[in-house]
């Protein structure tokens, strides 16, 4: 029995992925399904980089803008609403198309990922200790890195005893999520047709100094401002994106407004890297250096081919 498909387009922040999802929607009459961890809460529209209502109103989106920044929001609950939105878009025909940069999300999506109980701290660390003896410390770093990006840069990728306390802090009160390597079971469900955006490294990050400019001329600085207005702190999860987290500093009287902006691009750019090096791991991820393209008609016939390889 053939499985349906689903279409994933992802890749690093400001690479462009809302554009070339709802092209593809659009393409392959589907609807798009956020994979972002950011997008999915109210009020936070700004540093977000939520898709606008106009582009929303070019093609029906998932998981945006649903979430109270104050509740708690987990990956197993992600997982459970977006396997629903798929197999919602599949019931009626259409093509699921999975946009966004967020690894746990999109692992949450194409693997059989178990969120049960979490284990004891002994337990828990224990597991970590092993995963660190069989596979190396840089594989905790990275759990670490993308759980909680500050705490990794200041420690150091082979500071074992480091990283452990921090992911042991991490999990208090989150379901245990096992690393990337620790995961083996495709879930079956679904067909998927991966794709990752890329660009060139300085078109990157110029387009990603370019956002945050126009991010804080938006307003992001009085977004956070309202945001803290309405009791939210640095210690909410929401509160821990890039461009929030540093702004609440600021706020709290760390730095210049420059200064700010400054390190909002620079964390911005670390994280663009980490999220390459995190879909480098998926062996059928097929890759698109938009850099390399004269136009979006042969990125969109690039794709085309490969949705149409799955049918």
């Amino acid at each position: 029995m053939t499985k349906p498909r689903i279409l994933v387009i992802a890749g690093p922040t400001a690479v462009g992925k809302t554009e070339y999802a709802i092209k593809a929607a659009q393409e392959f009459d589907g609807e798009i399904v956020s994979c972002d961890s950011m997008q999915l809460y109210k009020y936070m529209d700004i540093g977000s980089a939520k898709p606008t209502e106009e582009e929303r109103n070019q093609a029906v989106h998932h998981l945006v803008d649903f979430v109270d920044p104050r509740d708690e929001f987990s990956v197993a609950r992600y997982q459970e609403l977006a396997l629903e939105a798929i197999d919602d878009i599949i019931s009626r025909g259409k093509l699921p198309v999975i946009s966004g940069g967020t690894g746990l999300y999109l692992n949450s999506i194409l693997y059989d990922m178990d969120f049960g109980e979490s284990p004891k701290n002994e337990e828990f660390r224990s597991e970590l200790e092993r995963i660190a003896e069989d596979r190396g410390c840089l594989v905790l770093h990275e759990m670490l890195a993308e759980r909680d990006p500050d705490a990794a840069e200041a420690i150091h990728p082979n500071n074992t005893k480091k990283i452990i306390r921090a992911l042991e802090r991490l999990q208090d009160g989150e379901e245990f999520i096992r690393p990337f390597s620790g995961i083996s079971d495709e879930n079956c469900r679904y067909d998927a047709v991966l794709v990752c955006l890329t660009r060139d490294r300085n078109e990157l990050y110029e387009r990603i100094n370019e956002r945050v400019d126009k991010l804080v001329d938006s307003g992001l600085f009085d977004e956070v401002n309202g945001l803290m207005d309405m009791g939210l702190t640095a210690d909410d999860i929401s509160m821990k994106g890039i461009g929030y987290k540093e702004i609440i500093d600021f706020l709290n009287g760390q730095g210049t407004i420059e200064e700010t902006v400054d390190l909002i691009k620079k964390n911005t750019r670390h994280y663009a890297k980490r999220q390459l090096t995190w879909f480098r791991r998926y062996d059928k991820m097929n890759w698109i250096n938009l850099s390399e393209y004269l136009n979006d008609r042969d990125v969109m016939e690039e794709i085309a081919r490969w949705v149409r390889a799955k049918a």
